[in-house]
């Protein structure tokens, strides 16, 4: 199976790090950090924000629009925007470089972004209102909704969104990879997906360990769909993005794209040529992966997701179930755990994305009530297979929060 095929399974930071090797981007104060993958300038010291997060003076935004910029370079990143944002202090929202290679149209952030594996926080979320209102329970098997699945009478929808189903991941099948890369615009059903993935048996016993796989959130899309009576992307709209106030989120049944938006590249090609990717079709990604947003509202999305509250202090999900959510079992990386989809890497609680030609980073440090926002279009890996986005998150985190630095170390042996 071509390398390009293995990187379609990519989407969240922990399966980054099962198999590659991120290491930290600019010096740490101790202990000493692994070779850097990107050597960037270290961080001045600056007043601390009175809670472990560097307040953001004019010093600390030179520093991350040095270590930004940098990173771009080095990656070869055609435009990212961050933001930074902690209460109490200035925001940090800047954008670099261009979402158009061929017009020169500049990155700027009101552009609609694709957030590829962003989309199972919300998937996830539907489950979890589900469980709140008692009418599916986070150990039933999902064999008492959905047939056909195997195992299906031991794998619990605690399972699913956990990533420990041990269900093989249909994007890491070669006949999907090379079926996506000959029509990137045809449309993939949920069952089409799930076919995929039954061409290959159960790779361990669930709940045994962790192992992302894509596959787990068609079938809890599915599950949404079967037991709320509607389809995903409409109980989403209604029960999820409208209450948030994201009028900028959107489930799309097809390859439209609102406007503005940035162009995406990628090399995930049968050929390995780079290829403009906006007009690619997300349906492959579907509960796993399809969903746009922008700038604003997944700044929006970050501390909804991370507390369980919607902005007008209502609860999305019952403060239990929340709990739940945010138990992070290990994933056999240092530093790192996966709860009910969604992880925390270093006390950084969120999920990132990855789809072909775009990247997305949306992290929320409850300590601080500081949200770290990435939205690139790209997802080329650095130096073959780290993702830039990882890369981004790190260099900013290093600097805003030394003591929460948002780093995946190299794999060990208790991982895949």
């Amino acid at each position: 199976m071509p390398h390009t095929s293995a990187m379609l399974r990519r989407g969240a930071a922990i399966a980054v790090a099962l198999g590659t090797l991120t290491v930290p981007l600019v010096a740490a104060p101790a202990p000493a950090p692994a070779p850097a993958a990107v050597a960037a300038p270290s961080p001045t010291p600056s007043p601390s924000g009175g809670s472990g997060v560097r307040a953001m003076t004019p010093a600390v935004a030179r520093q991350l629009d040095a270590v930004v910029q940098h990173v771009m370079r080095e990656a070869d990143v055609p435009g990212v925007t961050v933001g930074v944002w902690t209460p109490g202090q200035r925001d940090y929202v800047r954008s670099f470089g261009v979402a158009n290679k061929a017009t020169g149209q500049k990155m700027s952030r009101d552009l609609y972004m694709r957030i590829g594996s962003e989309t199972k926080t919300f998937t996830v979320t539907a489950v979890l209102q589900l469980v709140d209102q008692g009418r599916v329970g986070l150990d039933d098997p999902v064999g008492k909704y959905l047939d056909g699945v195997p195992g299906g009478d031991r794998i619990t929808l605690r399972d699913l969104a956990g990533m420990r189903s041990g269900l093989f991941n249909y994007s890491e099948d070669a006949g999907f990879f090379k079926a996506l890369t000959s029509d990137p615009q045809r449309s993939f059903t949920p069952r089409q997906l799930l076919g995929y993935a039954s061409r290959h048996p159960p790779m361990f016993r669930p709940g045994e360990k962790f192992d992302y796989s894509n596959t787990n959130l068609i079938l809890l899309g599915l599950l949404v769909e079967k037991v709320s009576g509607q389809r995903l992307g409409d109980y989403l709209e209604q029960h999820v993005l409208k209450p948030a106030g994201m009028r900028h989120t959107l489930f799309p049944t097809g390859n439209e794209f609102p406007t503005p938006h940035a162009q995406g590249y990628t090399d995930q090609t049968a050929s390995g040529k780079v290829t403009e990717t906006a007009g690619w079709n997300p349906s492959w990604g579907w509960a796993a992966g399809a969903m746009i947003s922008d700038l604003d509202d997944l700044h929006t999305w970050a501390g909804t997701v991370a507390t369980g509250i919607f902005p007008d202090g209502t609860a999305m999900v019952g403060p239990a179930v929340q709990k739940q959510r945010l138990t992070t079992p290990s994933t056999g990386i240092r530093g790192a755990g996966y709860g009910l989809g969604i992880f925390d890497v270093q006390g950084w609680i969120g999920h990132n994305g990855s789809l072909p030609g775009y990247e997305s980073l949306t992290v929320h440090l409850p300590s601080t009530h500081t949200t770290v926002v990435v939205l690139l279009n790209t997802d080329i890996g650095y130096r073959g297979d780290i993702e830039p986005s990882t890369l981004f998150g790190e260099a900013v985190t290093r600097i805003i929060s030394p003591a929460h630095v948002f780093d995946l170390p190299a794999p060990t042996s208790a991982t895949r």
